[in-house]
């Protein structure tokens, strides 16, 4: 098979391992949108923000089709968060045959546990963070407000927070892959503690709301997944990649 041939029939591979997962996001949209609704997932995603403000309290909508349009974002997010493992799936299956055998072993393990962690850096977003930031903010409001947000705003803050603390919690698959590939050593890493430790909190401060509490509770999380980090490297021999080893097939 001739370069050209190889390189359009990775294309074409391509080509439907991206289909597939678009496909596989499209039909959980269209399941989700049909049962249980948009409106009700909106809902759910609105619960942390609205238990925390007085009763009888609602959120407003200020764009004339954004009561319509927010929930169908919401509902796509929520599609992809529930096929985000068959998606990475796809993206796996497309790159795996080009590794080594090694390589292999090594990462299918690691995209696993990125998808659990990514999904796990979500859901303690969603099921700790909000509750107390949103208690927080509103216990200091002034008795004389009565609180409004935009559903709008409010999808942009969670999208921000999610991808936030999803990313973050993927601090120890970074650490893993760096000492496994021989870039840095276990040593250089204990030894960065104290800048990684200040620059937890500079990220935290510039990606979280303006109060203290927000910012805590993403610096103080990305801390101890970096000591995961190093815990786990211990058991993983750091390893530069030869050329005497071919890969399972030739791409």
């Amino acid at each position: 098979m001739s370069d050209q041939e190889s390189f359009i029939s990775h294309l074409i591979e391509l080509r439907e391992r991206l289909m597939k997962a678009v496909g596989a996001v499209l039909l959980l949209f269209i399941a989700l949108f049909i049962w249980p609704g948009s409106g009700y997932i909106y809902d759910l995603l609105a619960a942390p923000l609205m238990s925390a403000l007085p009763e009888g309290a609602k959120m407003i909508a200020t764009g004339v089709i954004t009561p319509f349009m927010v929930p169908v974002k919401v509902t796509a997010l929520a599609a992809f968060l529930i096929a985000l493992p068959f998606v990475l799936y796809q993206a796996w299956a497309f790159v795996a045959p080009g590794l080594y055998e090694h390589e292999r072993k090594l990462a299918l393990p690691l995209v696993v546990a990125s998808t659990a962690l990514f999904l796990s850096g979500v859901g303690f977003c969603y099921f700790f963070v909000f509750q107390k930031v949103f208690a927080f903010i509103h216990g200091f409001a002034p008795k004389s407000i009565t609180p409004a947000p935009d559903i709008e705003a409010y999808f942009s803050f969670v999208i921000t927070m999610f991808l936030a603390f999803g990313v973050t919690f993927e601090i120890p698959i970074v650490v893993i892959v760096l000492v496994r590939m021989g870039v840095v050593t276990i040593q250089q890493l204990k030894d960065a503690r104290p800048y990684v430790i200040v620059g937890a909190f500079v990220v935290a401060a510039v990606v979280t709301p303006p109060d203290v509490l927000s910012q805590f509770m993403l610096a103080v999380p990305m801390c101890v997944l970096y000591e995961a980090g190093l815990f786990f490297s211990r058991f993983i021999s750091a390893r530069r990649e030869t050329g005497s080893t071919e890969p399972a097939e030739t791409r």
